[in-house]
């Protein structure tokens, strides 16, 4: 059978990537991705052929990779994080059905809500979402009802895609949505290009998150009503101690 594998890189060191993963990746014939992605592993697979297309050519990435394996080579389509987490997994699944002779295989990685968290200590210990402010496939109407059923709910919040140059306050407006319902005193934290050079990571309040200057390659957890910071980690109580 011809193979196609979607593979969850994690959030860009190798030493992040999953056995799995890596396994296939050194298995295959070609990797598809993202030109970005590309860089990130042309160093751990330099005898690979590498295909790429640039951002917003989602589609066009998916049918290069199906061509490639329909041609009997053993393909990948590489996304950061996990492939079914803003991945390429879904989109892959419903191009497939044009393909029946290729079997299509999800492989998991790291996504950045967990990668993040590590980081910054264990901000997700209880019940959260994760929520993009990217409104490039979704209305920003339906991400500001998310955002108020999120802080309703007390739930701790991970927040994809916070800013961009073209979406540069989106992360405050969310901040605002947030605290309609959350204290400004809630516990917050944010993470700059996990798992690769120039890792930062910062503890503050709702209220100093919403001027903070985030980026596309930043995450943000916004905690719960008993989240706190314990020595510079931010922390969300599992409820053991109760």
């Amino acid at each position: 059978m011809k193979k196609l594998y979607v593979v969850g890189m994690g959030p860009g060191d190798h030493d992040s990537m999953t056995i799995r993963a890596d396994r296939v990746l050194r298995e295959c014939d070609v990797i598809v991705g993202y030109t970005v992605y590309v860089e990130l592993a042309e160093q751990y697979y330099p005898e690979k052929e590498f295909l790429t297309t640039p951002m917003r050519r989602e589609t066009e990435r998916c049918r290069l990779a199906f061509s490639e394996a329909s041609k009997g080579r053993t393909t990948a389509m590489i996304c950061s994080g996990d492939a079914g987490v803003y991945g390429m997994a879904g989109l892959i699944l419903e191009i497939g059905r044009e393909y029946p002779e290729v079997s299509v295989e999800i492989v998991p990685g790291v996504t950045a809500a967990s990668s993040g968290a590590a980081v910054l200590g264990a901000p997700l210990m209880h019940d959260f979402a994760v929520i993009s402010l990217s409104d490039l496939l979704t209305p920003w109407e339906t991400i500001e009802k998310r955002l108020r059923a999120a802080a309703m709910g007390d739930l701790c919040v991970c927040i994809y895609n916070p800013s961009s140059k073209k979406r540069a306050g989106y992360l405050r407006r969310a901040c605002e949505i947030l605290m309609e319902e959350k204290s400004p005193d809630t516990v917050c934290g944010a993470v700059k290009n996990i798992g690769r050079e120039g890792e930062e990571s910062q503890v503050m309040t709702l209220g100093e998150l919403s001027g903070y200057e985030a980026d596309m390659f930043t995450t943000v957890f916004v905690g719960n009503s008993q989240t706190m910071e314990l020595s510079g980690a931010m922390v969300t109580p599992r409820g053991y101690r109760l």
